[in-house]
């Protein structure tokens, strides 16, 4: 009898243990096929180490649950003293500056004072910025969120998609989910027409899931009228944006190529750290670059500073390296700027850069009715 219940005994601790090396042992394999099991610690791991840095008001953002979905997107969070660019910074469109304050940064901020009039005084769901390339939407962004005090979330396309069917509508939600968590945000999307192209019959059908779900959670019933979230997008093409996106984008700026006034702040901006010759001649230079594009100037103003530094190189670097070392020594001693160095036969500085904007137009379509009239 004795020998029979120890027999028992060990059948059921051998039944016991072999259940349990099988568990473990299965857990263990299904853990290893997932294909994304890797990149989704590192998005834990980087989105946790992002929320740390963080804070929203009394909020400890470090605590927050997150789940898989919110976390992948965390990590697009973009903190405010990562970015040096800010509204002064930022050349000739006070214009556009003053409206986004007054229409975007002061509701997200300050809603008590917008509560009133029956929610018409509310922040808007979505901004677009259109334009010129090269004229300053991604600066306006960035200024944005360095001054906004909101969570600011840059999406790129790529941290939507996922070949698995049905994941890419679950990061929509997560964005959602982690904005209004965070709130008040802002979700940036440049180009935002690569994401939101007008809808066709020959679309994949991932990519009309990816939108439906995003206007859905955007401006659907998923969205309270509480909700201190607004979707900012930047694109040189909006009549290739769907309609429907546009409708959601009820404040729209145009971002034009500078007239004189504004070339001649923005030269002044870019040439302020820079020694140049005496009576340096802006207005003359703002009048020989019409056409050029903010970021046309800059990049005129980059042609003409290394013309000094081309010149030290072929004086010093004529005699060898030691005639760098020399150089270097005496630490580099370069000559001021003059407006030969823009405007010389020799040089051309200005003449080198193709113009970003010229002979194209950007109209958002419908905005030839007054309620929507882009800024002069």
């Amino acid at each position: 009898m004795g020998r029979d219940l120890n027999k028992v005994i060990v059948d059921v601790t051998v039944f016991a243990a072999s259940q349990i090396a099988l568990f473990y042992a299965v857990r263990y394999v299904l853990s290893n096929l997932d294909p994304q099991k890797t990149d989704r610690k590192k998005q834990a791991k980087k989105s946790q180490e992002l929320l740390n840095t963080l804070k929203i008001g009394d909020i400890d953002l470090s605590e927050l649950e997150l789940d898989e979905y919110e976390q992948a997107i965390a990590g697009e969070i973009v903190p405010p003293s990562s970015i040096s660019t800010t509204f002064e910074s930022i050349g000739g469109l006070d214009d556009v500056i003053n409206q986004l304050r007054e229409t975007v940064i002061y509701p997200l901020n300050y809603p008590e004072l917008f509560k009133s009039q029956g929610g018409l005084l509310a922040a808007p769901k979505g901004v677009l910025l259109y334009g010129h390339p090269g004229c300053g939407k991604t600066m306006i962004a960035k200024a944005l969120a360095k001054e906004s005090g909101a969570t600011f979330i840059n999406l790129p396309l790529s941290s939507l998609m996922n070949k698995w069917l049905g994941e890419s509508n679950k990061l929509v939600a997560g964005l959602f989910s982690l904005a209004t968590k965070l709130q008040p945000s802002i979700i940036f999307i440049d180009e935002i027409d690569s994401l939101f192209r007008s809808r066709a019959t020959g679309d994949h059908e991932v990519t009309g899931m990816i939108k439906a779900e995003f206007m859905t959670m955007w401006d659907g019933l998923m969205s309270g009228d509480d909700a201190r979230v607004l979707v900012l997008g930047a694109t040189n093409r909006p009549n290739d944006i769907d309609p429907a996106i546009l409708r959601r984008m009820p404040k729209r700026f145009a971002i034009r190529l500078p007239n004189h006034a504004q070339r001649l702040k923005i030269l002044r901006l870019m040439l302020a750290h820079a020694t140049l010759s005496p009576g340096f001649d802006f207005e003359e230079l703002a009048r020989r670059t019409d056409g050029l594009s903010g970021s046309d100037l800059k990049e005129t103003c980059r042609n003409a500073a290394m013309i000094p530094v081309r010149e030290l190189m072929r004086e010093k670097g004529g005699k060898g390296i030691k005639g760098m070392e020399e150089a270097k020594r005496e630490g580099f001693q370069l000559r001021p700027l003059k407006m030969s160095d823009f405007i010389a036969v020799d040089s051309h500085a200005y003449s080198h850069v193709d113009p970003s904007g010229s002979g194209r137009r950007y109209q958002v379509p419908g905005n030839d009715d007054p309620m929507h009239e882009p800024l002069d």
